[in-house]
C-alpha cells in the first residue's frame, strides 16, 4: 500500500488522475468480463502509452502543438546524431590498430561492432537537415522579455494567429518522415547484429584495459548549451534500439496534432502504419529489445510474459505477468479500447532470490461456476456459428463488430474462471501468490523459466515500480490474452473428432510411476485435455489408453510425461519432458496413424485418428460421465474403448505401486466412507477418481476393486459356464484338465477374458511377496473366487442342477486357484489394437 501511495502522489503531482483503492471488489462471477472501457481488442491497432495531452479544440491550437512536437523531434534528432557521432569516434582508431601486432579488435570485429552505425548516422543526418531547414522558415521573432521567445499561437493578436495558422498549413514534413521510415530496413540489420556486437564489446572490455578505459568514458554533446554527457560504449550501442520505438511514438503524437484537412495527414497516416508494421515485425523476444539498464552495472532483462489468472482472497483476476531476471511483476492491463491508450497498473512483485514453487492439486469449482462456464461455452459456440455465416459477406463485417466484442467478453470469462491448475509462489519474505492456468504445458513453461532464476545468490536491485510498470507497454512480447476470436484458417485447423491413443513410453533412466497428459488447443467449447492413469513403477510403462476430443480450430497437440512421486504423505508430481506437435489435417486420416514422439529423454508411442465433421453445440450443463458400477463390464469397456476397464487397471496399478508389501492386502477392509467416496468418484469423473486413489489408504483401493467385481450384474466368468467348470475340475488327468480349463477361458467374451487374465497376473505378483504381505495364492483365490464366478440363479418353472452353498464356494475358489497356479497363462490385452490399419503408415516423429 505504501508503494501505491507513493506512486499516487507522484501521478497527482503530474496532474494525472489516480483510481481510488480500497473499495470492495465485486463478486468475481458478476465481473466475468472486463468493463467496456477496459477491453483490449485484437481488431484495433495497438497504441503506445503516451502522456496525457490537453484536448485541442481548434485547428490553430492543433497546429500550434504540432509545431511544438516538430521542434521537440528536431531537438531529439540533434541529440541522437551526437550520440551516433560519439559512438563512431573510436571506429577509425580501432581500424588502424587492427593491422598492428597488438590489435584491440580485429578488422572483422570492428566491422561487427559498428555494423550499420554509419548508415544510421547518414540516414538521420539527412532527416535532421531537412526538418531543420523547413522549420527555420517558421522561427518566431525573439521576444524582448524572454530568451526563448513567445510560444507560437499563444498570446498573439488575431491577425498574427491567423498568419501563424496559414504558415502551419503550409508546412509539409510528411515526405521527410516517409523517406526515413521507408529506410528502416537499416535498423533491421543493426538489430540482427546487436547481440554479436555486445558480446564482442563485453569480452574486449574484460580482457583489454585500453578498450575498457575507452568504453567506460565516452562524452557526447547533449544540448544546445554544448554541455557534455558521459556514456558507456554499451549504452551508446543501445541507443538505436530505443530509437525504433520512439519513432513510432513521435509519429503517433505528430499525427494526433495534425488536422485531418492538413495535406500531411494522409501521408503521416501511411508513415505511422509502416512504422508500426516494422515495429511489430521486430522480434519482441530478442534480448537486446528487452534489456533495461539498472544501477550498479546490472541489466534487468525480460525473460517471459503472458496472461495468467491471479487468485487473491477467493477472487480470480486476469493479469499480465512479466518475468525479469531478478523479479516477477504482476500487472493489470487497462485501456486499449478505441481512443484510449493501453496502460499497466502495478499489482505485486516477488524477487527471484529464494522463490519457491509448488504445483498444487487441481482446484475444484463450485457447481454454479461449472454451469455458468458451460452456458458461456454454448453462447460462444452459437455466436461463432453466426459470425461464420456473416464473414462471407463483406458488407456485414462492420455490422458484426459488436458480436466480435461480445465474443471477446465471453472468452475473457472463460479464460478467467475455467483454469484449474495452480502454481503457488512462496517468497522468503513470507509473501505468497497463486497463479492458475488451464494448460499444464503452459504451467510447466512458466515453472521452468522461473526456476532457472531463483538462485539464492542472485542480486536483486529494488525496482522503481512506477517506471518499471509503465515500461511494460514497450517491453511486452504478448499483446493480448490468448483469444481464439480471430478465426484460424479453416484449411489449417481441425474441426471434428480427434482420437488419441497413448500406448507406451521408453527411455526412462530408472523405474518410475509416470503418466501422460495430452492437451489440444482451439476453441474451448469442449474438454481439451486428458491424462492416462499412472503406471506401475517401470522402465517401459504401458497404458494403451484412448481419448477422444471434440475440437474446433485445433492446430497443436501437446504431450507431457509426468513423474508421480511421493514425499511423506503428500504427492508431488514433476514434468519429466514435454513436446508440442502441429496437427496437419492433410496428414491425419480417419484411420489410426501410429507415431513415436521424442520428448527429450523419453519417447512416447501413440496413435492419432481424425474424423472431420460438423460439431454439435456443447451442452448447457456439464456432461456427466456414465456410471461404471453395477453396469455390465462389456458396456463399460465399449464406452471407454478398451478391453480392460480403467477402474480395474487404475486400482491394480495403484496396489502394485504401494500395496504389494501391505500385510493382508485384499483381506483387510478399509473405512466404508473411503470406499463409498471412491465409488462415487469413479461413477462421476475418472480423473478425480485417479487423483483420489493416490491419497487414500491402499486398503480402500483394494476394497473398491473387490466391490467393482462383486457388483457386476453378470459375473466376470459367465454363469452359463459354471457347470462346465465344475465338470472340468473333476477331470483326473492334469494335462487334459488344463486344456479344458484354458479352452473354457477362451470361450469367454473378449473383455471378460482379458480382464480376468489381467487380474490373475496381478494376483500372482501379489503372491510373489507373500513372505511380507501374508497373501498366498489360496488366500487370494478365496477372496476373489465368489466375486468372479457364480452359478446360474434358479428360475421358477425351470430345471437347473442344484448346488449346495459349500460346493458352490469350493468351485469358485478352486477355479481361480487353478488359474493362479498355471504357468502358461497368456498375457492380457488391455486395449483394442490400433495397429491393424497402419501397416503402411507407421512413422517416427522426432520433435
Amino acid at each position: 500500500m505504501e508503494v501505491f501511495m507513493e506512486a499516487a502522489a507522484y501521478l497527482e503531482s503530474q496532474h494525472i488522475p489516480v483510481e481510488a483503492v480500497g473499495e470492495p471488489s465485486p463478486d468475481p462471477l458478476q465481473e466475468d468480463v472486463f468493463p467496456e472501457e477496459d477491453l483490449f481488442s485484437p481488431h484495433q491497432t495497438d497504441s503506445m502509452d503516451l502522456p496525457d495531452t490537453p484536448v485541442l479544440r481548434t485547428p490553430v491550437e492543433m497546429l500550434d502543438r504540432r509545431l511544438m512536437v516538430l521542434r521537440t523531434i528536431l531537438d531529439s534528432e540533434r541529440i541522437y546524431l551526437n550520440e551516433l557521432e560519439t559512438l563512431l569516434m573510436p571506429m577509425k582508431a580501432l581500424k588502424a590498430t587492427a593491422g598492428t601486432s597488438q590489435p584491440v579488435l580485429s578488422s572483422q570485429q570492428v566491422q561487427t561492432v559498428f555494423y550499420q552505425v554509419p548508415e544510421l548516422r547518414d540516414l538521420h543526418r539527412d532527416f535532421y537537415t531537412g526538418l531543420r531547414d523547413r522549420l527555420g522558415h517558421l522561427e518566431p521573432q525573439a521576444h524582448p522579455e524572454t530568451d526563448n521567445g513567445p510560444r507560437p499561437g499563444l498570446g498573439l493578436e488575431q491577425g498574427e494567429e491567423k498568419e501563424q495558422g496559414q504558415s502551419g498549413y503550409q508546412l509539409m514534413v510528411g515526405d521527410l518522415f516517409l523517406k526515413i521510415v521507408s529506410q528502416l530496413g537499416v535498423y533491421r540489420g543493426f538489430i540482427d547484429n546487436y547481440e554479436s556486437a555486445v558480446e564482442i564489446m563485453r569480452r574486449c572490455t574484460q580482457t583489454d584495459q585500453r578498450f575498457r578505459i575507452l568504453a567506460e568514458s565516452m562524452m557526447s554533446h547533449n544540448g544546445s548549451d554544448r554541455t557534455k554527457t558521459k556514456y558507456t560504449f554499451e549504452a551508446l550501442l543501445y541507443k538505436p534500439l530505443d530509437r525504433i520505438t520512439k519513432t513510432t511514438l513521435v509519429l503517433h503524437d505528430l499525427l494526433k496534432h495534425t488536422p485531418q484537412q492538413h495535406s500531411d495527414h494522409p501521408m503521416l497516416q501511411e508513415v505511422l502504419r509502416l512504422s508500426r508494421g516494422f515495429l511489430s515485425g521486430v522480434n519482441e523476444g530478442s534480448q537486446c529489445k528487452r534489456e533495461v539498464t539498472l544501477s550498479r552495472g546490472m541489466r534487468r532483462q525480460l525473460i517471459r510474459d503472458g496472461f495468467v489468472v491471479d487468485v487473491c482472497e477467493g477472487g480470480r483476476n486476469l493479469r499480465h505477468l512479466f518475468l525479469y531476471t531478478d523479479l516477477l511483476l504482476c500487472t493489470k492491463l487497462k485501456g486499449g479500447a478505441q481512443g484510449k491508450q493501453p496502460q499497466y497498473r502495478f499489482c505485486w512483485y516477488l524477487p527471484m532470490a529464494g522463490l519457491k514453487l509448488h504445483w498444487g492439486p487441481e482446484m475444484e469449482l463450485t457447481t454454479d461456476t461449472h454451469h455458468r462456464i458451460h452456458a458461456t461455452r454454448a453462447k460462444m459456440y452459437l455466436l461463432r456459428h453466426e459470425l461464420r455465416q456473416t464473414m462471407k459477406c463483406l458488407a456485414a463485417r462492420t455490422i458484426e463488430r459488436s458480436r466480435w466484442k461480445k465474443m471477446e467478453q465471453l472468452e475473457l470469462m472463460i479464460l478467467t474462471h475455467s483454469p484449474l491448475l495452480p502454481l503457488e509462489l512462496h517468497s522468503p519474505s513470507g509473501k505468497s501468490h497463486t497463479l492458475v492456468m488451464s494448460s499444464l504445458y503452459e504451467l510447466e513453461e512458466w515453472r521452468e523459466a522461473i526456476h532457472k532464476l531463483t538462485g539464492d545468490n542472485r542480486e536483486m536491485v529494488p525496482p522503481d515500480l512506477l517506471t518499471l510498470t509503465s515500461s511494460c507497454v514497450k517491453l511486452r512480447m504478448t499483446q493480448q490474452p490468448p483469444f481464439h476470436s480471430i478465426l484460424p484458417g479453416e484449411e489449417q485447423s481441425l474441426c471434428g473428432t480427434l482420437s488419441v491413443a497413448v500406448h507406451s513410453a521408453s527411455g526412462l533412466q530408472q523405474p518410475a510411476s509416470v503418466y501422460v497428459c495430452v492437451e489440444v488447443d482451439g476453441f474451448e467449447f469442449y474438454e481439451s485435455h486428458a491424462q492416462t492413469h499412472s503406471s506401475v513403477s517401470s522402465l517401459s510403462p504401458h497404458w494403451d489408453q484412448e481419448f477422444s476430443f471434440q475440437v474446433d480450430g485445433a492446430q497443436n497437440l501437446r504431450v507431457l510425461c509426468v513423474l508421480q512421486t511421493e514425499e511423506g504423505e503428500s504427492c508431488e508430481d514433476r514434468v519429466l519432458c514435454k513436446t508440442s506437435i502441429q496437427l496437419d489435417p492433410g496428414l491425419l486420416q480417419k484411420r489410426w496413424r501410429r507415431q513415436t514422439l521424442s520428448l527429450g529423454q523419453v519417447e512416447v508411442t501413440m496413435s492419432l485418428k481424425y474424423c472431420p465433421h460438423p460439431l454439435d453445440p456443447p451442452c448447457l450443463t456439464p456432461a456427466q460421465q456414465q456410471s461404471i458400477f453395477c453396469i455390465p463390464i462389456g458396456a463399460v469397456a465399449q464406452q471407454e474403448g478398451v478391453l480392460v476397464p480403467h477402474v480395474v487397471r487404475c486400482c491394480v496399478e495403484e496396489v502394485e505401486r504401494r500395496g504389494l508389501e501391505e500385510v493382508g492386502i485384499y483381506r483387510l477392509s478399509a473405512a466404508t466412507s473411503d470406499i463409498t467416496n471412491l465409488k462415487t468418484a469413479f461413477n462421476t469423473s475418472l480423473r478425480e477418481a485417479v487423483s483420489r486413489l493416490r491419497c487414500v489408504d491402499v486398503n480402500a483401493v483394494s476394497g473398491i476393486l473387490k466391490l467393482y467385481f462383486r457388483e457386476l450384474p453378470e459375473p466376470l466368468i459367465p454363469t452359463e459356464l459354471f457347470q462346465s467348470f465344475t465338470k472340468a475340475l473333476d477331470i483326473p488327468d492334469l494335462s487334459s484338465r488344463s486344456v479344458t480349463m484354458l479352452s473354457l477361458l477362451q470361450s469367454c467374451p473378449s473383455v471378460n477374458q482379458n480382464t480376468f487374465l489381467f487380474l490373475l497376473h496381478h494376483l500372482k505378483r501379489v503372491s510373489d511377496r507373500q513372505h511380507v504381505n501374508k497373501m498366498p495364492l489360496m488366500n487370494l483365490a478365496t477372496v476373489f473366487g465368489p466375486s468372479l464366478l457364480r452359478p446360474t440363479v434358479a428360475v421358477l418353472g425351470q430345471c437347473s442342477p442344484t448346488v449346495d452353498i459349500s460346493q458352490e464356494v469350493e468351485v469358485q475358489v478352486q477355479v481361480v486357484y487353478f488359474y493362479l497356479q498355471c504357468d502358461n497363462l497368456p498375457e492380457a490385452q488391455t486395449c483394442i489394437s490400433h495397429d491393424t490399419e497402419t501397416t503402411e503408415e507407421d512413422e517416427t516423429t522426432n520433435i
